[in-house]
């Protein structure tokens, strides 16, 4: 095989790679290569760590077609040390893949492991792709992906649950102390699926690598989903097991509602947020008419309040809240201003943007000390 390409086309391709390939501290894991296969004038790159697997080409000029693997983090650690410009890459013999600049006397070679020792990625098969907007994708992830619970135990919460409601995807997201969920509606026509548990590592990588224009596509069958999208594709094995019912979750109706500017409510939260316990995280929300009031307190360090005005009127009333579960809805909400809604102390706030209707996020309150 020899190919010659650009460096700076080839090392963001690699780069994510690395990011895919498991992280195995034996340098001759299969799993710990990266695939090339040149022909056509096109370098095919595959990388995969068994459950998640990435797939991309870029052009290249093809002068001897065939296909090697080599050790993705060296190769990458290798393509960051060179200058910019063309550079050639060749099979050699005793499995050896020759790294040359074209402008420069450098000579490097890496050991290889032969292609057929690569894993066979998962394809969709018979499954019909449908599509449905980037945009809107990044969001429903946004939205979601930080209230994913990482307790191994529950390992079925490990995800975001993905279901079609009517014709409307839905995502939810849960710890068991908050939830998120949004719903989008596509121009298009989602294909009937089961609903699934989907990974974070792919859900992210789809969020930092897509654009944001045009469409994404989704495949689904019973142990995997598979995502199309800007001459990329990114598969995933699902997670098998039963996802709560977070309907039982969401509030029929709430009582109360403030209403506080996003900006103001977000950087108060900065600022009060250093003097809580490490441990729990509590902070306390005080709520009279007109203003809302932050603080917390660290023993033996210190306390911190803050005191913003607000659109509410009724009673008093005081909720300690887990400052993350507040704070991380608060970073990927855009708008103006945000809702809060309730009913009682001790039972569940919903955190909504004031504009939009097709997401929300469900606080449960601590106890307070």
């Amino acid at each position: 095989m020899r190919f010659t390409c650009e460096k700076d086309s080839l090392i963001k391709e690699i780069a994510i790679s690395q990011e895919i390939v498991s992280k195995t501290n034996n340098s001759l894991s299969i799993l710990s290569n990266v695939l090339l296969v040149a022909d056509n004038n096109t370098l095919f790159i595959k990388a995969t760590d068994l459950k998640v697997s990435f797939e991309t080409k870029i052009p290249v000029e093809v002068t001897v077609p065939g296909s090697i693997t080599v050790l993705c983090d060296k190769f990458l650690g290798i393509l960051r040390t060179l200058p910019s410009g063309d550079v050639e890459f060749e099979e050699q013999e005793n499995d050896t893949f020759v790294i040359k600049p074209l402008f420069k006397k450098i000579d490097i070679r890496l050991k290889t492991i032969p292609a057929d020792k690569f894993p066979e990625i998962p394809s969709p098969g018979d499954e019909k792709f449908f599509d449905f907007s980037q945009k809107d994708m990044i969001e429903m992830i946004a939205q979601t992906a930080f209230a994913i619970s990482h307790d191994i135990t529950r390992y079925y919460m490990n995800g975001v649950y993905l279901e079609k409601n009517d014709n409307t995807l839905v995502m939810v997201a849960t710890d068991g102390r908050r939830l998120s969920y949004i719903s989008k509606q596509p121009e298009g026509v989602i294909s009937d699926f089961s609903p699934i548990i989907i990974p974070d590592k792919a859900l992210n990588l789809i969020r930092r690598l897509a654009s944001g224009e045009g469409n994404i596509s989704l495949a689904i069958n019973d142990k995997n989903v598979f995502f199309a999208f800007d001459n990329q594709n990114i598969s995933t094995t699902l997670i098998e097991g039963t996802f709560p019912n977070y309907q039982r979750v969401i509030p029929a109706e709430q009582s109360h509602r403030v209403i506080i500017k996003r900006e103001e409510l977000s950087e108060a939260l900065k600022r009060v947020s250093p003097l809580v316990d490490q441990k729990a995280r509590r902070i306390y929300v005080n709520l009279k008419n007109g203003s809302l009031l932050l603080s917390s307190e660290e023993s033996e360090i210190g306390l911190a309040k803050e005191e913003i005005a607000c659109d509410y009127e009724g009673n008093e009333i005081t909720f300690a809240l887990n400052c993350l579960y507040l704070s991380e809805p608060l970073r990927e909400i855009t708008d103006d201003s945000v809702v809060m809604e309730y009913t009682e102390a001790g039972r569940a706030i919903t955190l909504r943007s004031a504009e939009k209707r097709d997401y929300f996020h469900i606080i449960m309150p601590m106890q307070i000390e």
